[in-house]
């Protein structure tokens, strides 16, 4: 069993989860994720990791509650404990010194783009960060996020702060801060990576995304997170989740995230968590 730190509700519906985790905590990079489940009936649940203190043996994550598991973890308190804490699983995010690098996080990637954010500025990187929400209070983290980067960018959809708009005006916004990235990294739900990555082509900026496709195991024996990435088949928890979003089938990965659609909501429906939404 592992002892749950902290779970807070940062923003609405999406949660802070820190758990003590030593093994993890030693050996985990940025991009890597873990595996958790919130008690012994429930499902396996992948979730990027956002930060860690290998002194004190703690990880965090940052998750949406979305169904009926994620809403199990959501009614965690600290001193609770969870039976699976699986990790640093994945391969880690390339940490190297490109120039400069624009890093993009949306819902649950505002966080899981932190620790990215931190060993590139480290690695001696301009680091531009772009987090973008429905509206300001969605956003979180800005002022870790402005610790670990160069200069910090937001964009609201519906104009509380920052732009107004979506990632669509990213290619407007850096023209007018002249500002040209060597690499691009894209954290977030999947609409937003793909559309980054369909922007980020034509221009000849290279994107890399990190992939939260469905899993189970995580460890590439069940091959549920299967994808095709320049016409090959790859698996996101072992050969990932980091991939070149220019090479990504995303029609097809698009289509296969429906697939379970059905069974992740009827949970959800039948189950008393639903009270806690």
């Amino acid at each position: 069993m592992y002892k749950v730190v902290e779970r807070r509700m940062i923003v609405p519906n999406m949660h802070e989860f820190t758990v003590l985790a030593p093994a993890v905590a030693e050996s985990v990079k940025p991009g890597n994720f873990i595996i958790v489940r919130p008690d012994a009936s429930g499902e396996r649940i992948p979730l990027s990791v956002a930060d860690w203190d290998r002194e004190a043996g703690t990880v965090t994550s940052i998750f949406m509650q979305v169904g009926a598991s994620t809403a199990k973890l959501a009614r965690l308190k600290p001193g609770d404990s969870v039976p699976t804490f699986v990790g640093p699983l994945g391969r880690e995010t390339v940490i190297d010194k490109f120039g400069t690098v624009l890093l993009v996080g949306g819902c649950y990637g505002i966080g899981s783009i932190y620790p990215t954010a931190r060993a590139l500025k480290e690695a001696g990187n301009k680091v531009v960060t772009l987090i973008e929400a429905r509206s300001s209070f969605l956003l979180f983290w800005e002022d870790k996020l402005a610790r670990a980067s160069d200069k910090v960018l937001v964009i609201t959809r519906d104009g509380t702060k920052g732009q107004k708009g979506h990632v669509s005006r990213i290619p407007e916004m850096m023209q007018r801060a002249g500002i040209v990235p060597d690499l691009v990294i894209v954290n977030g739900c999947t609409f937003q990576m793909m559309q980054v990555s369909r922007l980020t082509k034509p221009l000849g900026w290279k994107t890399i995304v990190n992939m939260n496709p469905i899993m189970i195991d995580g460890t590439g024996m069940c091959g549920v997170c299967r994808l095709t990435v320049g016409g090959k088949t790859k698996f996101a928890c072992v050969d990932g989740p980091d991939f070149d979003g220019h090479e990504i089938d995303w029609e097809e990965f698009l289509a296969r995230r429906k697939t379970y659609n059905p069974e992740e909501v009827d949970p959800l429906r039948r189950s008393t968590c639903r009270s806690h939404f």
